[in-house]
């Protein structure tokens, strides 16, 4: 095929008519802008080649130029993106990936690793504190290793050494009754209040500290205040008790007082008859005496028994020795010392006054 456009007729020369549409001048005058026409690389092609389809039959002469040419521009910038404007218009593109050129020339000093900035004028200069040194860290105390204090009475001992606690503490005002040698829980609660006073260890018990600790405030007891009558003090007697030969008795301090003439001769602990058949009060009389005594009513035995309202006496009760004030009488007034009542019984008469109060 001859391509009668380009004066090629396929044997690698020009046609008689030169280049396409030449009208006495040269054939880059009929690109626009003054575009040289890039070469045409078709003369290369091997002959099996020019069998090809022409496809510029559908392009126009110009515009077959032009994309020649910037095919061309895009060979020599390595198929980057470039400009419509032409080659040698185009400036090779910034990758994307490249810095932007530094503004002053790197120094020496540049280029060694910056140390952090000096503080401020207006931040603290003093040095931070330094950190505790695990190796010279105060150890944690270790725990006393002395042994506790020696404990000398408890609850539950019964001694003369407990009567003479007692004592103590009834002297400085911390047991209300008197001394009984058994240490229980009225002892254990004058104890701890002892303690608590002194800012000692509040355990209810005597240990040796607290012990030497009441022996340097009190003073050596007495042997009535060791053993007194009754194990609360008895209570200052009613006026109607301070003439002639009267059984004093008060509810309040549960005890009786054996008095003439307003003097004590005896004392001792009793207890009174139930909320359902309570003891009577009042001023009354011994009207009977009978020394071993049974009950009719209750079949119960009431030795020494002293009757002076109906059937209510002062008597012994057995179940009062061994109970305390845990039970009640059935209106009687029941003592728990046996001798001491026998004692009474021989000494009182019948006529002596008796008055119960509280």
């Amino acid at each position: 095929m001859v391509d009668t456009d380009s004066g090629w007729d396929g044997r690698g020369g020009r046609g008689q008519s030169g280049a396409r549409g030449t009208r006495g001048g040269h054939a880059a005058d009929a690109i626009p802008d003054g575009r040289v026409a890039a070469p045409d690389r078709r003369a290369a092609l091997p002959d099996s080649r020019a069998a090809a389809p022409d496809r510029r039959a559908a392009l126009p002469g110009r515009r077959v130029a032009a994309v020649s040419l910037v095919a061309l521009a895009a060979l020599a910038t390595g198929c980057e993106p470039g400009t419509a404007t032409g080659a040698q218009d185009a400036s090779p593109p910034v990758r994307a990936t490249q810095a932007a050129a530094p503004t002053a020339p790197v120094t020496e000093e540049d280029a060694k690793p910056r140390t952090a900035p000096p503080p401020s004028p207006s931040a603290s200069t003093a040095p931070p504190a330094p950190a505790p040194d695990p190796t010279t860290a105060r150890p944690a105390p270790e725990p006393s290793t002395a042994p506790p204090p020696r404990v000398l009475m408890r609850t539950g001992s019964e001694s003369d050494r407990v009567r003479e606690l007692q004592a103590r503490l009834r002297q400085i005002g911390h047991f209300g009754r008197n001394p009984t040698g058994y240490y229980g829980s009225v002892t254990a609660d004058a104890v701890r209040s002892f303690q608590a006073k002194r800012s000692l260890p509040v355990t209810g018990s005597t240990d040796e500290v607290t012990w030497q600790r009441l022996l340097a405030m009190t003073r050596v007891p007495t042997a009535a205040e060791l053993r007194p009558p009754t194990e609360r003090p008895v209570a200052a007697p009613d006026e109607r008790c301070l003439k002639g030969r009267v059984l004093c008795i008060s509810k309040n301090s549960r005890t009786l007082a054996w008095m003439i003439d307003g003097r004590v001769v005896s004392a001792m602990d009793v207890r009174f008859g139930s909320e359902y058949t309570p003891t009577r009060e009042g001023v009354f009389e011994v009207f009977w005496k009978s020394r071993d005594h049974v009950s009719t009513l209750y079949d119960t035995p009431m030795p020494y028994a002293l009757f002076f309202s109906g059937g209510q006496a002062v008597h012994y009760s057995a179940d009062f020795a061994a109970n305390g004030y845990g039970g009640a009488s059935h209106g009687c007034v029941n003592v728990r010392d046996k001798k001491k009542v026998a004692a009474l019984f021989d000494q009182v008469r019948t006529g002596d006054k008796v008055v119960v109060y509280w």
